[in-house]
């Protein structure tokens, strides 16, 4: 508790990324001014391991439509475009994280951060969105998970964390990611299904997946344009992957020099996740809390879960 605690305190002064796509249709804020702060955890699971944690600061604007970036990104004329910039960070544990030697047969301690550019375009007569992002930053030491994981650690009286020295070195992260999603069925504003499919790319992750989500409650429709008042919501999503390449297990497609990695032979091609959580909104402010679970990543692994609290504002 007193990890969690310290975390949501550090939340200012850190820079931010979750696993979660926080680009996901269940958490459009109806909007093209927010900032918003994502905060996953494996606290939420009582576990310290794999995805130990994750952090986001994520703003949209329409003065971002300058970013010149944003031509590499995807953006239909019939659409409504909103645009945006996020920093993230994600950090990776094997489960005895506290002794020095390497823990062959688990995952190596990876750490990731990155600066991405995005667009969220929606199609108001299809009820559909696509979203694509480009994100470029550093795998290794120079995202500090040790630091991190330390740092904090001490500072909660919670076991040292000593095999950072073995983590995945420095390498760069270039990543294209590209989605869609269909709303499929809805009923008023009570319920409603869509289909969701994505496409990565790049030096950090490869990999596509397809699912559906559904949202149950008091909802609003990212799909309308419609900017409603009190929201109150539950949401579920299930997802099916395929990995091309994970650099978090592998190590940087470049550098190839970590003292350990797991082979492209141990990795699961096929995963399954989970995300569920609850969401809360008025005309100003964004809360939501979140789990997820996953199979396992590679053949000596085991499925994992975390959690996350995210909050916003509009402006």
């Amino acid at each position: 508790m007193k990890q969690f605690l310290f975390s949501l305190l550090f939340l200012p002064s850190v820079m931010l990324g979750q696993k979660i796509d926080h680009l996901a249709s269940f958490r459009d804020l109806n909007t093209d001014s927010y900032f918003r702060s994502n905060y996953d955890n494996d606290f939420f699971a009582a576990a310290d391991k794999d995805y130990t944690q994750g952090y986001n600061f994520e703003l949209v604007a329409p003065v971002l439509k300058k970013n010149p970036l944003n031509v590499l990104l995807l953006a239909p004329k019939e659409s409504v475009s909103k645009y945006g910039l996020s920093i993230e960070h994600i950090g990776f544990t094997p489960q005895q994280y506290q002794l020095p030697d390497i823990q062959f047969e688990d995952r190596p301690f990876a750490a990731a951060i990155v600066l991405k550019s995005f667009l969220v375009a929606t199609d108001n007569v299809q009820k559909s969105r696509i979203t694509s992002s480009l994100s470029i930053g550093l795998i290794g030491p120079g995202a500090f998970g040790k630091e991190m994981q330390t740092g904090i650690h001490k500072l909660t009286g919670n076991k040292i964390p000593l095999g950072w020295r073995h983590q995945i070195k420095n390498d760069v992260v270039l990543n294209y990611r590209l989605g869609y999603e269909k709303r499929l069925w809805s009923y008023n504003d009570l319920f409603s299904l869509q289909a969701h499919a994505n496409a990565q790319l790049g030096t950090l992750f490869t990999h596509v997946s397809a699912g559906a989500n559904s949202t149950v409650g008091l909802i609003d429709s990212p799909f309308t344009g419609d900017k409603k008042g009190f929201r109150l919501y539950l949401y579920a999503q299930p997802t099916l992957k395929f990995v091309g390449y994970d650099a978090t297990l592998q190590g940087g497609l470049f550098n190839r020099d970590s003292p350990y990695t797991i082979s492209a032979a141990a990795v699961e091609r096929f995963t399954a996740q989970f995300d569920f959580g609850v969401v809360l909104k008025t005309r100003t402010l964004y809360f939501e809390y979140t789990r997820s679970l996953i199979t396992r990543e590679f053949e000596t692994g085991q499925a994992s879960a975390w959690g996350g609290v995210n909050i916003g504002v509009t402006f």
